[in-house]
């Protein structure tokens, strides 16, 4: 298989591809028109990307059957497109978590101790110990979690590790509020503090002193931290975002910074530059109180290896046999109506005599799976189905080939 690599990617990477037995183009400055025309000339059945967008029309240009994200979100690939068009795409969950959640609590500790502006103030020569000892500390105070993936998971470990109370709203929650946290490695009413699940994001914004965002990116969360949400902060709490920007009415959020004091971390913006080095400003950078990283949440690389890691098992998997871990865009329910069960002596044309008779009745076949006994004897395939064969083709499918042993019609 050939391997279009179009981002920044780990030596140990490639050579885990090269390894996988993979003919491997490695490229990291392809963009746009770039990436489409070495998508028709490389003929790549693979492409790995971190933040490279990939469109519908860079997909027609060539010959892809899989995309790799390596890191979480997918939100840069045309999901949809790919779909249409029956390419894979997958993902590496998880294995930036860590670092993510690193960097969150790190902007938490430089929101308490204003540790940017230690620093500024030192380089410029000034000391000034009576300003900066001015800090309320961690201990028992209250930290907010919005969504509980597996980042948000890692931040609440390190939180009650430092004696923070936690409150956290997730949909997994919902019809659950009594789930057994230990499952996440956390301890309801440890020894320095205790964790709660609140009913819904104001819910937990009401009892933040720091509220950190921790949602995928999706329709359903496009502005999700509203003004109402910020709203029921109380003047002066922490807010973090690590997550995406556009999950965070970033407006309503300089409001808060400008009228009640709230004071920010954020590692992802609005409109942030395409490339890695590029002249940025953003109005809320400008707000005393707001600090800034530049979305190097997944940057470690610890994480950048595991991410490699798991690049390298999705695409070696697909090679060997056919599957794709951590796929995204596989229906998680067809639209079949019907199962039909096919037990038959394991020859030549018996599938192929099921189907054609299907095609002439105009039935779809969305999925199947054939399962062989032991010794190759016999097998059992599973045809899902668009709507129910009549009695009298089934009856057809059983009698026009002798190795047909039974048939079964199941509803779905």
């Amino acid at each position: 298989m050939k391997v279009l690599v179009a981002d920044q990617f780990e030596q140990s990477g490639l050579d885990g591809l090269k390894a996988a037995g993979c003919e491997v183009v490695y490229d990291p400055a392809l963009r746009d028109d770039a990436l489409m025309m070495a998508l028709g000339e490389t003929r790549a059945e693979a492409l790995v990307v971190r933040s490279t967008r990939v469109t519908a029309t860079m997909m027609d240009a060539g010959s892809l059957a899989l995309i790799v994200r390596a890191g979480a979100g997918y939100n840069t690939i045309d999901v949809t497109a790919a779909s249409a068009r029956g390419i894979y795409v997958a993902n590496c969950p998880g294995r930036n978590a860590i670092a993510v959640a690193e960097l969150a609590f790190g902007l938490i500790l430089a929101l308490d101790r204003r540790i940017p502006d230690n620093v500024a103030e030192l380089r410029a020569g000034r000391w000034n110990k009576k300003e900066f000892s001015k800090a309320t500390g961690l201990y028992g105070r209250t930290l907010g979690i919005l969504g509980f993936g597996s980042i948000a998971q890692e931040l609440a470990r390190r939180a009650q590790a430092f004696g923070l109370n936690i409150v956290i709203w997730s949909r997994r929650f919902d019809e659950n509020p009594g789930v057994d946290l230990g499952t996440y490695g956390l301890e309801r009413t440890g020894r320095d503090s205790r964790v709660t699940i609140a009913p819904s994001p104001q819910a937990v914004a009401e009892q933040a002193d720091i509220l950190s965002v921790h949602l995928a990116l999706g329709a359903e969360t496009q502005g999700f931290v509203s003004a109402d949400v910020l709203g029921r902060l109380r003047h002066g709490a922490f807010f973090i975002n690590t997550a995406r920007a556009e999950v965070v009415d970033y407006a309503a959020l300089a409001q808060a910074v400008r009228e009640r004091g709230i004071r920010v971390g954020l590692d992802v913006f609005p409109d942030e530059p395409a490339t890695p080095t590029a002249e940025f400003s953003g109005p809320l950078l400008q707000e005393p109180g707001v600090y800034g990283t530049h979305h190097i949440g997944a940057s470690t690389e610890q994480a950048q290896e595991a991410i490699a890691a798991e690049t390298v098992r999705i695409v070696r998997s697909f090679t060997e046999t056919g599957r794709v871990p951590n796929v995204v865009n596989l229906a998680r329910r067809t639209p079949a109506t019907h199962m039909l069960v096919v037990r038959h002596r394991d020859r030549p044309g018996v599938l192929a005599h099921v189907f054609e008779l299907l095609r002439g009745d105009d039935i779809n076949v969305q999925e199947t799976e054939n399962i062989i006994f032991e010794d190759a004897e016999a097998a059992v395939a599973r045809i899902n189905l668009d709507r129910a064969p009549s009695q009298a083709l089934l009856a057809s499918i059983r009698s026009g080939n002798e190795n047909i042993l039974s048939l079964q019609l199941v509803r779905l």
